[in-house]
């Protein structure tokens, strides 16, 4: 499918498990988006209390600790504009809450397009398939088709806080076991790696980092076909409207 031109969107909304998802996922891409000036917002499900790996860090403590990496990395890659839901990182379900929740922010935000996490098991690749990722991705799409335009779903949403239904033009799923769209990310891989190294928490103790991302942007661009040397991030795009 070809996507929308990004000339004609204004707005993006991701919605992720996790902070620092959206950054090893598609910083490249966001990257290109916020400088053809398209306004990005970040919609981060969990509080990412479960992450890093020094346990003389409380759980409480991390979740602030994440909340600022992500606001770092943000700020790398052009966005400002975050929404964390404050899950229980490692417990998130695809539940009628989390789904309200996701309406509320496309609702406040308005977006055409929205970049999401696949809600499919990937195979090859379990590490892009942490149950909070699919349930994510699963409450994501179910709030695009068919909450967030539907006037009579979650009545309250327009009743009492005013939030006019709103439909979602297209989704660009990250992580999928079927793609058919892909974004060369040469030029903005260092920002990149940039946002991603801004998880401190999540990578300093990670020597082998940036050599890994890079191969699997690498093995991105052999998938989309594109020329040997290229950085790639790939997604499945699909229409929703």
């Amino acid at each position: 499918m070809e996507p929308i031109a990004d000339s004609e969107i204004e707005r993006i909304l991701v919605v992720t498990a996790h902070p620092d998802d959206v950054d090893f996922g598609a910083g490249g891409t966001v990257a290109q988006w916020a400088d053809k000036g398209i306004k990005i917002s970040y919609c981060i499900c969990t509080n990412g209390d479960q992450g890093g790996v020094d346990a003389s860090i409380t759980r409480e403590e991390m979740k602030k600790i994440r909340q600022q990496e992500q606001r770092d990395a943000g700020k790398i890659l052009g966005v400002d504009d975050i929404h964390f839901l404050n899950y229980r990182d490692g417990w998130l379900e695809p539940t009628i809450a989390l789904r309200k929740d996701i309406v509320r922010v496309i609702r406040k935000v308005r977006p055409q397009r929205m970049l999401i996490q696949s809600p499919e098991r990937n195979w090859d690749r379990l590490g892009a398939s942490h149950p909070d990722h699919l349930a994510a991705g699963e409450s994501a799409i179910q709030a695009i088709y068919p909450d967030a335009g539907n006037q009579f779903a979650f009545e309250d949403l327009l009743r009492d806080e005013k939030l006019e239904p709103w439909t979602v033009k297209e989704a660009w799923v990250m992580m999928s076991t079927d793609t058919n769209h892909s974004i060369d990310i040469t030029d903005t891989f260092e920002r990149k790696m940039k946002a991603i190294h801004s998880h401190v928490s999540q990578t300093a103790h990670n020597e082998e980092l940036e050599s890994r991302v890079r191969e699997w942007g690498e093995r991105n661009a052999e998938v989309a076909k594109l020329p040997i040397g290229t950085l790639a991030e790939i997604f499945r795009v699909v229409a929703t409207s």
